[in-house]
């Protein structure tokens, strides 16, 4: 399955008339409990809302029970309770969430279902590859000349690692580019095409890492234009040497020991408190 780490809940979600009606019930707290570790688990299982225990497997009650860590008849209560009133839907034993499409970001998980999707294949093929030139290399080894020239073997070897390593290089990146993506959607607002290439085009200069830092100096600003404001941070540390976040932390780290409490190059100060953290992770950056 494609997880992703984060779904979207509305603030006015206890507003809702369903919601009041659920809390006039028995075991009501435990019902929302529920209702939260369904959509938890439909996010994490990224599968257009059905709630998945692997790829192919839809989670029955009895494993929902286990799983979820609450009595069985409370689970079937609330799945009943769900069902009644349209929160959920059944296809084929499968126990979905209904219009999952319209409260989550679709377009965001599609791209995580995507870049996972592509990463596996590329898995599979690089094996393939490996599996298929092993026995190609066993037999087509050279012994080292007496000249110390180098082996047919050692140039294989040093070609698969370059590819290797590039492979490693871009999956890393599409995954840090999801990262970035991911914190954007949270802490400033929704993914347009446009503002996507623009982050792809900075991440391809500077990289996810020190993209993701000076997406969170221009929150931390509460700049009016979170892109202009990030793209002339990263400039700023091109122009300081600042090339990886090693650097960045460096730079961080001699302000720090001169008395100076900022960050970045913009001189923005703010508490450990208020610094902005990735939606769904709330003990860290």
């Amino acid at each position: 399955m494609a997880e992703i780490t984060w779904i979207k809940l509305k603030t006015d979600m206890f507003e809702n008339e369903k919601i009041k009606l659920i809390e006039a019930l028995p075991d009501a707290d435990t019902i929302i409990v529920i209702w939260v570790k369904l959509l938890a688990a439909a996010g994490k299982a990224n599968s257009n809302g059905f709630i998945m225990l692997t790829e192919n497997i839809p989670m029955n009650e009895e494993e929902m029970a286990t799983i979820f860590n609450r009595p069985l008849n409370t689970v079937r209560l609330a799945l009943q309770t769900f069902k009644r009133y349209g929160m959920i839907e059944v296809e084929n034993e499968a126990i979905r969430i209904k219009n999952w499409e319209t409260h989550q970001n679709i377009e965001g998980m599609d791209r995580v279902r995507k870049l996972n999707a592509e990463r596996n294949k590329r898995y599979r093929e690089r094996k393939k590859q490996a599996q298929l030139e092993a026995p190609k290399r066993e037999n087509n080894v050279s012994v080292t000349s007496r000249d110390g020239t180098e082996t047919d073997l050692d140039l294989d070897k040093d070609k698969e690692t370059d590819k290797d390593k590039e492979t490693d290089n871009r999956q890393e990146k599409e995954v840090g580019q999801s990262v970035v993506y991911q914190f954007y959607e949270s802490n400033i607002g929704p993914l347009s095409p446009f503002v996507g290439e623009e982050i792809g085009y900075e991440i391809d200069e500077y990289g996810p890492e020190l993209v993701l830092e000076a997406l969170k100096e221009s929150v931390i600003a509460n700049a009016r234009n979170k892109i202009k404001y990030a793209q002339g941070i990263l400039r700023n540390w091109k122009n300081e040497n600042i090339n990886s976040l090693h650097d960045l932390e460096m730079k961080r780290k001699r302000g720090e020991e001169n008395g100076q409490n900022n960050r970045g190059s913009h001189g923005s100060s703010q508490s450990e408190n208020n610094r902005p953290t990735i939606f769904g992770d709330y003990c860290s950056d």
